[in-house]
């Protein structure tokens, strides 16, 4: 199984591309750090619910809706 983080990481990135904007962007308007996303995209953290809701809302979508992609992504960022 592809630890949590790569296929939160993966996912993340897919949305964030998908919705036409740069990490700085995202970051921007979710109130992170442009690097933070960056870590988050790549892999290398862990997001809190709280930083999970911060991204849905900058995103237009549901925490619920991130979480069930990144179920589905195992075996997808090999």
């Amino acid at each position: 199984m592809e630890p949590i983080a790569k296929r939160f990481g993966a996912v993340l990135r897919r949305y964030r591309e998908a919705a036409g904007v740069s990490q700085e962007a995202l970051a921007a308007r979710a109130e992170l750090h442009r690097n933070y996303v960056g870590l988050l995209e790549r892999g290398k953290q862990v997001p809190t619910l709280l930083v999970v809701e911060k991204l849905a809302g900058a995103l237009g979508m549901t925490m619920s809706s991130i979480i069930r992609d990144v179920e589905k992504e195992d075996g997808k960022t090999k």
